[in-house]
């Protein structure tokens, strides 16, 4: 913007140059009218001069010639002086005229040459007025913003300050460290009461031991959790400025967690919280925590190992517990598969039962049709041979008997592939009848297959 505007006040200042310049040119031509008037006034003085003299020669020989010359002279005089006046007033109009016109041409391209520049200043002038404008308005916004984020940063500096005092105090970082834990439990997918107890104790001959969390493995092991980390070295390392004081502090810092990766260690939980593997995970609620403590001792990795203590920070437990979730998962596979064993075993079972109950009534109404069939025959051979007789010797009858059909159907044998093999052999009024080679059902009344 700022080289635009030096630009234009460039290309203004040239063009008010040249400017200046036509009218110096135009000056300079009247004064050279001027001039050349000067000079013709001073030329038609010397003729009247001259005229004067010639008058006074005129005088002179007037007495002399009075008589003969007097109205010639006069005349011709008068004419001479008149046409030398109309001359020259006349060259000396049109002079002023071109010069005039000349004039007004030079001003007309003078304005046309300026007016594109004064526009282009006036729109300039708007323009950085609406820029000065814009940035009062943003310089009025900004420094409200300003205002905002300092008095942000000023209830964030006493929030902060409130939450370090408050870490500073061992049951508040006890509560902080259970919430994480929590926090982490439920994202991993466990379930309180069911994979995991919050606040489980036992009574020892040392006191009563209490944990933060006891996870339940399957199979029905447990795994310990203590959430109880020392934060008072590592707030003030945060809170110093000097690089060599925070650096003591954080040394400090590292100490104080392998002091008490040896308390924990001490305690046995494993032996008191049966069945447990020889391990407890000691929850550092804060990678930053864990990672400055081993920044400045390299070997607390390795000896809490030896102590059988496992340090894990949030990444690393969750980690383990998304572990243990699909354990669970795959141990509740395997429950559901074995019961869904079990129920097929017993519900194929109680097939086979109501296969042979249907396989007795088979038998059933295949003996059934034996004694129908048997009793048909006893009627037509002996009973109604009988009745016939009765017929021929004169007996009168309302209707002639009807001729009863023998049942020549019997019940289909179970034919399912999971059902044949079940009974081998069938017995039918103490015979043995063999099933047919093709598995096709049999007529139990005849001990053929049914076609």
């Amino acid at each position: 913007m700022e080289t635009l505007y030096l630009t234009l006040l460039a290309l203004a200042l040239g063009g008010a140059l040249g400017a200046l310049w036509a009218t110096s040119r135009a000056r300079h031509a009247h004064e050279a009218a001027l001039q050349e008037k000067a000079a013709l006034a001073a030329s038609l003085d010397a003729e009247r001069r001259s005229g004067a003299e010639k008058l006074a020669l005129l005088h002179d020989a007037e007495t002399k010639l009075r008589d003969a010359f007097a109205a010639l002279s006069s005349e011709a005089l008068k004419q001479n002086t008149e046409s030398f006046l109309h001359l020259a007033r006349t060259s000396l109009g049109e002079f002023q005229r071109a010069a005039t016109t000349d004039l007004d041409v030079r001003q007309k391209a003078i304005d046309t040459l300026v007016q594109p520049l004064r526009e282009s200043l006036k729109n300039v002038d708007t323009k950085l007025n609406e820029v000065e404008r814009g940035r009062a308005s943003s310089q009025a916004q900004l420094s409200e913003q300003l205002r905002s984020l300092s008095q942000a940063q000023n209830v964030l500096h006493s929030e902060t300050t409130k939450l370090a005092r408050a870490l500073r105090s061992p049951n508040v970082r006890g509560q902080w460290g259970e919430i994480q834990l929590r926090r982490i439990l439920e994202s991993a997918g466990l379930l309180e009461a069911i994979h995991f107890d919050f606040k489980g104790s036992t009574q020892t001959d040392e006191g009563r031991l209490s944990p933060d969390v006891i996870i339940k493995l399957p199979g029905g092991k447990n795994v310990v959790v203590d959430a109880k980390v020392p934060l008072s070295a590592y707030l003030d390392a945060m809170e110093n400025d000097d690089d060599h004081q925070r650096d003591a502090k954080l040394k400090d810092h590292a100490r104080q967690l392998k002091d008490h990766v040896t308390r924990l260690a001490n305690k046995n939980y494993w032996a008191h919280f049966q069945p447990a593997p020889d391990i407890v995970v000691m929850f550092v609620p804060g990678e930053a925590l864990l990672s400055s403590a081993m920044q400045h001792d390299p070997a607390l990795l390795e000896f809490s190992m030896g102590k059988g203590i496992m340090l894990a920070s949030p990444l690393s437990l969750i980690a383990l517990l998304k572990a243990i979730a699909y354990g669970w998962q795959q141990d509740t596979v395997a429950r559901n598969a074995q019961e869904i064993s079990d129920l097929g075993r017993h519900l194929y079972d109680r097939i086979a039962k109501l296969a042979e109950h249907f396989e007795t009534v088979g038998r059933s109404l295949a003996k059934a049709v034996q004694a129908y069939n048997g009793a048909i025959g006893t009627l037509e051979s002996r009973v109604l041979v009988t009745a016939r007789r009765l017929k021929d010797k004169g007996v009168t009858v309302s209707e002639e008997f009807r001729e009863i059909e023998p049942v020549d159907q019997t019940p289909r044998l179970l034919g399912a592939p999971e059902l044949v093999g079940l009974f081998d052999d069938v017995t039918v009024d103490g015979e043995i009848v063999a099933e047919a080679a093709a598995g096709a059902p049999r007529d139990l009344t005849r001990g053929t297959p049914v076609i």
